[in-house]
């Protein structure tokens, strides 16, 4: 090797071991530094997932161990309902169940409600031309031993009977429900608590929602919005009164202070929409309170699913689905209510809220 080029490698060779270079080094700068790569899975990282994953098997065994204790001795359960902080033995609300010749779903909807802890009577309203047959008066009076079921009897035939004044009724907390709706015990238990904590408000389990039909124009037209409105949205501004809680005094709000047009458009108007009933009385609440509704989640099940589903799941069983209310173009009269209500008034009343009632306990996302 020439003696320059020998040279030459050494005087490299020799800046390389002061920059602590491990390559050859081609005279472009000192080579990098190279450092050993910190493992990515130590032993503290290891040690830290595996107690995250202790901690989730703890967190699953606690819900799977809480579900079966409410399973076998659930909300639903008369003496473990008795037995809860602030429960009453004799009964907290009333059951007033409207009817329209559907015997059979009658004596099984008053069985059940008549049953769940908390009710302190059930009145059937009657408004049919006559008196309830004796075997179905003895079948309903005689399906509880508490001997708390009444039939309350009219003698008109009026979608406003229902909101009539009831003498004697001892609660102040009254839920309103169709023949055809099965509210779970537990679940109407607690959306009676609901109440409790807002007692001027309307509290129920079927939302819907009044819309602007142009929220730009000058005119204010208002339409109706049905369930899937509601799913869409998240927003309501009115509960249906075939399944919620209301404060008896709207009753005698409803028969003797109220406009009487309104219970003039609701008789005159019945065949073609029921749920004409359902607005006035949201109408007549939020008019008064300047409050919104409250909306307690309760699925919706089929007739079907009762045979197959115990009523401590929380859902809600429409009994019998076939009537006026399912027939089509019910959305355009319903807006007409809407719009005819809202003229009565002078303004719309109705509140739109986001806000819902879930039990947590009963709930995996809440």
């Amino acid at each position: 090797m020439p003696r320059m080029a020998k040279l030459v490698l050494q005087l490299q060779a020799a800046a390389d071991r002061r920059h602590g270079g491990g390559g050859l080094g081609l005279g472009l700068g000192p080579a990098v530094r190279r450092h050993p790569l910190t493992p990515r899975h130590t032993p503290a990282a290891a040690a830290g997932r595996f107690a995250l994953f202790l901690l989730f098997l703890a967190a699953a065994a606690t819900t799977l161990a809480l579900a079966l204790t409410m399973h076998r001795h659930g909300p639903d359960d008369p003496d473990a309902a008795a037995a809860a902080p602030g429960a009453s033995p004799r009964g907290d609300f009333a059951v007033v169940i409207n009817t329209w010749k559907r015997y059979a779903l009658l004596r099984r909807t008053v069985a059940h409600y008549a049953a769940c802890a908390g009710v302190d009577a059930v009145h059937v309203v009657w408004s049919e031309p006559r008196p309830p047959p004796e075997p179905l008066r003895r079948g309903v009076l005689n399906c509880t031993r508490r001997g708390n079921v009444r039939f309350e009897i009219n003698d008109a035939d009026s979608l406003n009977n229902r909101f009539r004044p009831i003498p004697g009724l001892a609660t102040d907390a009254i839920f309103s429900v169709d023949d055809d709706l099965i509210v779970p015990c537990s679940t109407l238990r607690f959306a009676f608590n609901v109440w409790q904590s807002a007692p001027s408000a309307m509290v129920g389990f079927v939302p819907r929602m009044h819309w602007l039909t142009d929220p730009r124009g000058s005119i204010e037209e208002y339409r109706y919005g049905s369930w899937w409105s509601v799913w869409w949205t998240g927003t309501y501004s009115i509960v249906l009164s075939k399944a919620s809680f209301i404060h008896r005094q709207y009753l005698d709000l409803y028969t003797n202070k109220m406009l009487p047009s309104i219970r003039k458009y609701v008789d005159e108007n019945r065949c073609t929409t029921p749920a004409i009933l359902d607005i006035a009385m949201s109408f007549l609440v939020a008019n008064a309170t300047g409050v919104p509704p409250i909306w307690v989640q309760g699925q919706l099940a089929l007739s079907l699913l009762l045979t197959f589903m115990p009523l401590s799941t929380g859902r809600i069983f429409e009994i019998g689905s076939s009537g006026i209310s399912s027939l089509k173009g019910h959305s355009l009269q319903r807006s007409r209510c809407l719009n005819a209500f809202s003229a009565m008034y002078g303004h719309m009343p109705l509140v739109a809220t986001t806000v819902k009632a879930v039990d947590s306990r009963r709930s995996w996302f809440w």
